[in-house]
């Protein structure tokens, strides 16, 4: 049991510190990880994750915030509207087939890695400090992002940054800060959602979410101090990472 312990904590530091890197709490890559290597089913997987991603998103924004301020104009209807919606799709995520969210998570990461591609070799958006858009266009990303984070359990940071920074004209480091924002409240209704249908395992999650609370800091000093460029082209990596990993489980 303690070698367990040790082991979970372990793997938590390591997925933390990605997790700080790429502004999306660590749930990302643990999904696919806990598929493979622990053979959970994939509800499970993304539920125990939460467990994880929940404060390792609340300190990686706050050290975000530390570093680059948010901008609540911009971040606020992103937040209430990924709210409302993360809900919905995490019903739908505990009411049907395990394959089914799997198959649909690889085909999303996919598309989200080719549109991450498109725009790093195309010619760069000019990044800008104010908002391009009113609320109304920040509230419908926030929709978007939050429905798909409910039904992939990845709190819709993955959605929402590529947008952010490609369409409204962040920088990618300003984008994760708000997508880290925008995942925040809700992961959190989306873990109470998996735990109230039985779709977490807690002896897992919280030794992870240890293990990632150690070590997400590290990421985040990391993602400041990398090249534009470099960085987009690791987060498009990482992407291709995970749906590869989830594809082998599938």
């Amino acid at each position: 049991m303690l070698i367990d312990f040790a082991m979970y904590i372990a793997l938590g530091l390591a997925l933390g510190a990605l997790g700080g890197l790429f502004g999306i709490g660590g749930g990302l890559i643990a999904i696919p990880v806990l598929g493979l290597w622990f053979g959970l089913d994939q509800q499970i997987a993304q539920g125990t994750a939460l467990v994880m991603a929940v404060p390792n998103v609340f300190l990686a924004l706050y050290r975000y915030n530390q570093r680059n301020k948010i901008d609540l104009r911009q971040a606020l209807p992103l937040v209430g509207m990924s709210f409302c919606f993360a809900w919905l799709g995490a019903m739908l995520a505990v009411g049907v087939e395990g394959y089914l969210i799997r198959w649909g998570f690889v085909v999303f990461l996919l598309c989200v890695t080719l549109y991450n591609l498109i725009k790093l070799y195309s010619s760069p958006t000019q990044a800008v400090n104010a908002s391009r858009y009113g609320w109304v266009a920040y509230g419908v990303l926030g929709a978007v992002a939050g429905t798909t984070g409910g039904l992939f359990g990845v709190g819709g940071a993955v959605v929402a940054a590529p947008v952010l920074t490609s369409l409204f004209g962040t920088t990618q480091v300003m984008a994760q800060g708000l997508s880290l924002a925008l995942a925040a409240p809700s992961t959190g209704v989306t873990l109470l959602t998996y735990a109230v249908h039985d779709e977490v395992n807690w002896l897992m999650g919280v030794p992870l979410a240890i293990g990632g609370l150690l070590s997400i800091s590290w990421g985040v000093k990391v993602a400041h101090a990398l090249p534009e460029r470099m960085l987009r082209g690791l987060y498009c990596a990482f992407l291709l990472l995970c749906a590869g990993l989830l594809a082998i489980k599938a």
